[in-house]
């Protein structure tokens, strides 16, 4: 009896970074719009919630939901005054929660505001209002916002507060791909692993839990970081375990990386106090992510008997479509720098996917989501 090969399985580790994640956000809708598939997703830190929202979005479909978060940057007249993304780091605090829900409410009464999943987040979309205007109101409203923060408190900002209204959890347990996610844990000091039926909105924050920006996250009695702080790409699912000699999604073929971090032109010379300060965190990070890459590649994906790899390791050039007077802003969340990241991840997604359309089973819908 003749036995059919075995299928391509493929896997998708999406790499953390937030300024520039829109650069994610449009390389998974051009997946999207190809139409490939992956049996296997890994994230950490901001490839979180891209992840999540190109499978279990709320409200939205997928493309939609990814297009969405590509609007999430501020005016550019206001964020050269102001270079704080007001609408993603909310104040924290009982106080400034209860303010939130208060002005939502009073948004959801009004005319014209469009249905979205991030509407909680910036009811961005008045029917005669300019998305300008709009900012200028959120920044008010951002101003006026009591909080509980003071010098005892462990993080800037609340934990996610749009979360529930981005992502629908209910269905992220049914989705068709294995999720992976990791958060470090501090009391245990070891990377924490959880796969898609134990993923609630907790776990989600621990995944995003930047030190300084967020508190540690807490969970069942013991608290978590964000794992892209300490593990970039999270390469754990496909590494084998010592104890159990097993790795959790070992039966993978393919792997594509989607990486913003590891790139040396992230590291340079600051234009302001801000920048300098954002720089900062990205430039430990950079090297991070690069000797992963290579730990990974060189110990972790061959056999240890012959050195064959163990799976084929795909990365997509996320940022050569970048242009090159465009690198001191490539961190900013300007509207037109995220914008702009959105349109170059999808260019670069969809040469990806013609390039290795055979291999990635791509097929390729009628109309591309960006020009």
């Amino acid at each position: 009896m003749k036995v059919s090969p075995r299928r391509n399985r493929k896997a998708l580790v999406i790499g953390g970074g937030a300024p520039n994640s829109t650069l994610i956000a449009g390389a998974l809708a051009a997946f999207l719009a190809e139409g490939v598939e992956f049996d296997v997703i890994s994230a950490s830190g901001a490839g979180v919630l891209m992840g999540l929202l190109a499978t279990a979005p709320r409200d939205a479909s997928p493309q939609a939901a990814l297009m969405q978060w590509a609007e999430v940057g501020v005016a550019d007249s206001i964020y050269k005054l102001f270079p704080v993304n007001y609408k993603v780091f909310k104040k924290p605090g009982a106080q400034a929660e209860s303010y939130r829900d208060a002005m939502l409410n009073q948004f959801q009464q009004m005319p014209g505001l469009a249905a979205s999943p991030f509407a909680a987040m910036f009811s961005q979309h008045f029917a005669d209002a300019s998305a300008k205007w709009n900012d200028w109101m959120h920044l008010m409203m951002s101003a006026l916002s009591p909080s509980d923060l003071h010098s005892g408190s462990l993080g800037l900002c609340a934990h996610l507060p749009f979360l529930e209204q981005s992502i629908d959890f209910s269905a992220v347990p049914r989705m068709a791909p294995e999720f992976y996610i990791n958060a470090y844990n501090l009391d245990r000091h070891r990377m924490q692993i959880w796969s898609k039926d134990q993923i609630t909105p907790a776990h989600v924050r621990a995944s995003l839990s930047f030190p300084f920006l967020y508190a540690p996250t807490e969970i069942d009695g013991e608290h978590y970081i964000e794992g892209a702080a300490l593990d970039t790409l999270n390469f754990t699912p496909f590494i084998t375990d010592p104890e159990t000699g097993v790795a959790p999604a070992s039966e993978v073929d393919t792997l594509v990386v989607l990486d913003i971090l590891g790139e040396d032109r992230l590291i340079r010379k600051p234009r302001n106090l801000y920048d300098a300060w954002v720089r900062s965190i990205i430039t430990p990070l950079v090297k991070i992510s690069q000797t992963e890459q290579r730990l990974f590649e060189l110990e972790h994906n061959r056999d240890p008997l012959t050195g064959a790899p163990l799976r084929q390791v795909l990365k997509v050039d996320l940022m050569a479509g970048v242009p090159q007077d465009h690198w001191p802003q490539v961190l900013d969340w300007s509207a037109s720098n995220m914008q702009l990241l959105f349109q170059v991840g999808y260019r670069a997604g969809v040469d990806f996917c013609r390039q290795h359309g055979e291999l990635l089973g791509a097929q390729a819908q009628d109309a591309p989501l960006a020009a």
